[in-house]
């Protein structure tokens, strides 16, 4: 097996909740928080430190709004997220092969 560099691994995406985020998030236009919660089993504290985490890198985009009179948060992976992904998933392949 030729060496292979972890490093290359990008650090934003490998966490096991970020991960499961924009795996969620890749297939949709957008996903609001309720649903990311129910989808990746986090607490609200924890999901919403790393989508923060995930907008930090501009990864994704939240969009904010009110459902009679509930905040409602939505998110969108960005174009910039979108490549992070593709090469994350890319190297990933590359490590098992």
């Amino acid at each position: 097996m030729p060496d292979f560099d972890y490093h290359l691994l990008d650090e934003i995406i490998h966490s096991r909740i970020r991960l499961a985020i924009l795996s969620i998030l890749i297939g949709m236009d957008q996903a609001e928080f309720r649903f990311l919660k129910d989808q990746v089993k986090a607490t609200d504290g924890n999901l919403s430190i790393h989508l923060r985490k995930l907008e930090e890198a501009g990864y994704i985009t939240t969009t904010k709004s009110f459902l009679n009179r509930k905040p409602v948060s939505s998110y969108r992976m960005t174009p910039k997220g979108r490549q992070a992904f593709e090469k994350y998933v890319e190297r990933i392949q590359k490590l098992i092969r």
